[in-house]
């Protein structure tokens, strides 16, 4: 997939960020579509602080960042430390796009989607702003590294495309995340999640995510009793029909 057809949309601009969004907007809503339903998107004229897509068809709505290279690397700036927490803490952040492209020949190599509800007050640093004068405004970066892969849901990776059906089928994988009011309840889902995702296989053992308690200890410290947290989320991922149950402390993703 290519930016040319849309890249003469940002010559007015003087800004970067004024000129990536002139153009990556219009390539989005003209050739993608919402991973929940499938309908196509409608850009917001006047984006908000909040969206810049809405879905034609459900509820859904979507923030979009792009950035140049040849990978989406581990972060991917965005804008004020302090809003973006409140909007993680008050459940009305939205869904977010990444892509990142080839500066040299505007070809798209990554595109995906991550749902709102992979987002927790973890993976938000604060950074280094670069406004004169406002020593207390504070900008962050999101830490993309640490969303596990199944909330990453690709429709180009590494500049393959991936079937239509494919992407609303892996954004419905996770869906049953979106009924977690409770930011230290998901926390903990999408940590057991990475930790299987570590384990890079389809069957896996109890005994295999033991051996990630040192690891969910440093990131709970107020858990006295982890290998008991651990049973109780793979309870909840085996009724969520995210996770089989092969045997007495043997697990299949299913």
């Amino acid at each position: 997939m290519n930016l040319k057809k849309y890249y003469d949309l940002s010559r007015k601009y003087k800004s970067n960020s004024q000129k990536a969004r002139a153009f990556t907007e219009p390539f989005v809503e003209e050739n993608f579509y919402c991973p929940y339903c499938g309908a196509h998107l409608i850009s917001r004229i006047n984006n908000d602080k909040v969206r810049d897509f809405d879905c034609s068809q459900c509820d859904e709505n979507y923030e979009l960042k792009s950035k140049q290279g040849k990978s989406l690397g581990k972060t991917i700036a965005d804008g004020k430390y302090e809003t973006m927490l409140e909007r993680i803490n008050g459940n009305y952040n939205p869904n977010f796009y990444f892509l990142n492209y080839d500066k040299s020949n505007l070809d798209v190599i990554n595109f995906c989607a991550v749902p709102s509800y992979f987002f927790t007050p973890s993976i938000i640093t604060p950074r280094k702003n670069g406004i004169a004068n406002r020593p207390d405004y504070i900008m962050c970066n999101i830490d993309i590294s640490s969303i596990p892969n199944s909330g990453k849901i690709f429709y180009v990776k590494d500049k393959e495309i991936i079937s239509k059906n494919k992407v609303i089928e892996n954004w419905n994988k996770t869906l049953f995340l979106k009924d977690s009011n409770s930011i230290q309840a998901k926390g903990w889902l999408l940590d057991i999640i990475q930790c299987i995702e570590k384990l890079d296989r389809k069957k896996f053992s109890l005994q295999d995510l033991y051996n990630f308690e040192n690891y969910l200890k440093i990131k709970h410290p107020e858990n006295n009793n982890i290998q008991a947290k651990i049973r109780q989320q793979l309870q909840i991922l085996r009724d969520k029909n995210y996770l089989n149950f092969e045997s007495r402390g043997k697990y299949k993703l299913a």
